[in-house]
């Protein structure tokens, strides 16, 4: 009896501490993101995820991290296809894990955006039709994330100034998704929360028409 009670307690003692230690690490890639630091943010991630097998949270950090400093370099070709291959391979990793996240179908529309972006006259026509069907599942499963909202209409509105066409219909949207930043309710304190401001922003280039 006492070693089972033995064995329970170093069992729970080894999960809290390898929780102690998740935390502490995703805190610490957060604060390096926080000071610019992508690089070192990125490969923390990195590091987190390797040891965290079931849980889609770092792979979705890296994703993210490589594909935000591939839209700030949209003409420099050959770093981008560098960083969205990183997000590409950290981004299967993690749909591997949870492949009905709706987050991570916006992670998924934002990498081919930022293809898009990078070379519209190759990837367009390719790419569109993937990141609206994307957005239209994470839609169906979570209408109120506001990150799905958001990430759709400020897709739409590129195309929508692309084309000329009528913008009215996708300011509404980025109001919704203003507001329903504002109810959000993250599951835990490392899942996605990010978007408010450049909701807010969108919202207010809205404004000035």
């Amino acid at each position: 009896m006492i070693r089972v009670i033995t064995a329970v307690f170093l069992l729970v003692c080894s999960s809290i501490f390898a929780q102690d230690k998740y935390e502490a690490g995703m805190k610490k890639a957060f604060e390096l993101w926080g000071q610019g630091q992508n690089d070192q943010a990125a490969a923390m991630f990195e590091r987190i995820a390797s040891a965290e097998k079931n849980n889609w949270l770092p792979n979705y950090y890296v994703a993210l991290v490589n594909t935000t400093q591939a839209f700030s370099m949209l003409q420099d070709k050959e770093k981008i296809n560098a960083m969205l291959t990183k997000a590409q391979t950290a981004q299967d990793a993690a749909i591997a894990i949870a492949p009905n996240e709706p987050e991570l179908m916006v992670m998924q529309a934002m990498i081919y955006t930022a293809y898009i972006a990078s070379d519209p006259m190759t990837n367009g026509m390719k790419l569109s039709g993937k990141v609206n069907e994307l957005y239209a599942k994470a839609r169906a499963i979570a209408p109120n994330n506001p990150r799905v909202v958001f990430g759709q209409a400020e897709f739409n509105m590129g195309s929508a100034r692309f084309f000329g066409t009528d913008t009215k219909p996708i300011c509404a949207e980025i109001s919704r998704a203003v507001e329903l930043f504002a109810s959000y309710q993250a599951p835990s304190q490392f899942h996605p929360k990010w978007g408010l401001d450049r909701a807010k922003e969108a919202q207010a280039e809205c404004n000035k028409k």
